[in-house]
């Protein structure tokens, strides 16, 4: 094995995601509204914005998922993402940092990653790439790994693919410069997480669920006793 794949949220990070996200979608909206004339305008732009997510996890070979979703919303909405994108720019510098609800570092996130750095293996924050790389930025914060030494970070400015296709593991594996069969990939979602084992990776769960096909299964610190073992 020569390197290791880390989920963020659920994994790294304890985080009740659909909680943060109707505090995100609310947040957005109201940084938003200096780009609209009408409020007809922005529910149109808030509607688009689940389409145009759906859009970079479908699947489009050789465009990057920030691509696919500035081109969607331009279509859906007629809003061109990048002439505005100091406005978004300036939510997630003030104002997304205070969406940290009561996320925090998930029990032995810290020493997990540390861990696999200090075996010499290689590690990606391997979180589902829809967000830009500033809002990944301080969700590394809140899990308290944002000052670990990590090779590769999956934000939606590089990805050409989203989870749990095949093509994302690829690119993944490629950018840590190491064979998917040389990786293992630790994750607390079944359907997002666990099918890297679709193209020879190892795979750790750390979920809730029990009978998740999986090569291990148990928490961060039993990942972290794990790894010296396993090398």
């Amino acid at each position: 094995m020569r390197a290791v794949l880390f989920d963020l949220d659920g994994t790294l990070l304890d985080l009740d995601l659909d909680a943060f996200l109707r505090r995100y979608f609310v947040a957005l909206e109201g940084a938003a509204r200096p780009i609209f004339a009408s409020d007809g305008e922005r529910s149109v732009f808030m509607e688009s914005l689940t389409h145009s997510v759906r859009a970079m996890m479908d699947p489009h070979p050789g465009r990057t998922n920030r691509d696919v979703f500035f081109a969607h919303m331009l279509e859906r909405s007629g809003v061109d993402m990048e002439l505005h994108w100091p406005v978004f720019e300036s939510f997630y510098a003030e104002v997304f940092p205070t969406l940290v609800g009561a996320a925090c570092p998930a029990k032995g996130a810290r020493r997990a990653v540390s861990t696999a750095i200090d075996l010499g293996l290689r590690v990606a924050i391997a979180t589902n790439p829809i967000f830009p790389r500033v809002a990944i930025d301080h969700r590394l914060r809140w899990a308290g790994v944002h000052d670990l030494p990590v090779q590769v970070v999956t934000t939606y400015e590089q990805m050409r693919a989203c989870k749990p296709l095949a093509e994302y593991y690829q690119q993944t594996c490629e950018l840590l410069e190491t064979d998917p069969r040389d990786c293992m990939m630790v994750g607390d979602d079944r359907a997002l997480d666990m099918p890297a084992s679709d193209i020879g990776m190892q795979t750790f769960y750390v979920g809730p669920h029990k009978s998740v096909p999986a090569d291990f299964a148990g928490d961060l610190d039993d990942l972290a006793d794990l790894l010296p073992r396993l090398l």
